[in-house]
């Protein structure tokens, strides 16, 4: 399974903020959106992103008075980003790895959607249920009297 098959399902909705918007503008869209980040672009291009965890580290560090910070200042401008045609294990160990729940999906330069690590665990799980469907369609039409390594003839 690719990324490109998780944004195939999740659909094309992206949410962006720019770097020098205020960040209560960003956490309030986030807000009505029910977003967890925002991929912050500047003239067409990924500059960082923008997820819950910079957000509490910005808060904490300013002690919950951001009504003057700008999204620059908190967005984590080195996002880990993957292709359309990244391979979810791939994927996977990746976010892994940088404990990321986010991930921009870019084709060259364009922006091409976010996967979170919950589109992740749900295409997991998917598959893995579908592949159950399989083996059990399989066991139940196996036939009768026949065991496991010989050969039958239908």
């Amino acid at each position: 399974m690719k990324v490109s098959d998780i944004l195939r399902i999740k659909g094309g909705t992206l949410f962006t903020a720019t770097p020098d918007e205020l960040l209560i503008n960003a956490l309030k869209l986030m807000s009505e959106r029910d977003i967890g980040s925002l991929v912050v672009m500047e003239h067409g291009e990924l500059v960082g992103m923008l997820t819950v965890r910079e957000l509490t580290q910005v808060l904490v560090k300013t002690g919950g008075s951001i009504v003057n910070t700008i999204v620059r200042t908190a967005m984590d401008d080195s996002p880990l980003t993957c292709t359309t045609e990244t391979d979810m294990d791939e994927v996977r160990r990746m976010m892994l790895d940088r404990h990321a729940r986010y991930m921009p999906v870019m084709n060259n330069k364009m922006l091409m959607g976010v996967i979170s690590f919950h589109d992740v665990a749900r295409a997991v799980v998917d598959s893995q249920n579908f592949e159950n469907k399989m083996l059990k369609a399989y066991i139940h039409d196996w036939p009768e009297g026949a065991e496991q390594g010989k050969d039958v003839t239908l």
